[in-house]
């Protein structure tokens, strides 16, 4: 589970699109705190910590505990909007959460031992299916990431979730099917000896009848 990020939050009195302007100008970044039947918290964090944890690739599967006032907010980050031009954080949205929530969430996956997979050192070709898993989990217990171990996938084997070994709470939201997160599969250049046979070429039709194009009269 990816550790707990703290952040320092101050209240804010005005909302709008010029409230929060304003608070760009002076390096804060307008954030909502929202859920658990609870009235939404319009709150600033400042520009310089939220940027740094954004950047990184678990933010959005990380809790987050934020102090407001002296009270600290159990958090899940839900949707971040970036400007659109200079590409830096400009509004955060946060679900509150609790011991007994579930939420549902986009876990990446982690290959090992690519370097020692039979499959790829027969030649064969890591086709990876899905970068992350999608599953529901409680929101105290967050998998960082998935590890799929290929020490012993062959050429033309597929990587299933049921290969992912999943901690206690954890489930996939797909549930009807075993589904594919990656293959061994065979490069382009790998082909047998029937599939370097070129097939015969069709012979040319002469259609009896048919004007030459050079002769087509126009209307």
């Amino acid at each position: 589970m990816s550790d707990t990020i703290v952040l320092e939050a101050q209240a804010r009195d005005r909302v709008g699109k010029g409230a929060s302007r304003e608070l760009r100008r002076n390096k804060m970044v307008p954030a909502v705190i929202y859920g658990d039947k609870k009235e939404p918290l319009s709150i600033a964090l400042p520009f310089k910590e939220l940027s740094r944890q954004t950047s990184s690739r678990s933010f959005m599967t990380s809790l987050v505990d934020i102090t407001l006032d002296g009270k600290k907010h159990s958090v899940l980050p839900k949707d971040i909007q970036f400007d659109a031009v200079r590409d830096f954080v400009i509004h955060v949205d946060f679900l509150r959460v609790s011991g007994k929530t579930v939420v549902t969430v986009e876990i990446p996956v982690h290959f090992l031992n690519e370097e020692e997979c039979p499959g790829l050192k027969a030649g064969g070709v890591l086709n990876i299916v899905r970068h992350a898993v999608e599953v529901n989990c409680p929101a105290s217990a967050i998998p960082e990431h998935f590890e799929v171990d290929l020490i012993n996938f062959e050429l033309g084997d597929s990587v299933n979730i049921s290969s992912v070994t999943l901690p206690d709470g954890v489930e996939p939201t797909i549930t009807d099917r075993d589904f594919t997160i990656a293959t061994i599969a065979s490069p382009a250049g790998l082909k047998s000896e029937d599939d370097d046979t070129a097939a015969p070429e069709a012979p040319e039709t002469e259609v009896i009848g048919a004007k030459p194009e050079d002769d087509a009269t126009e209307e």
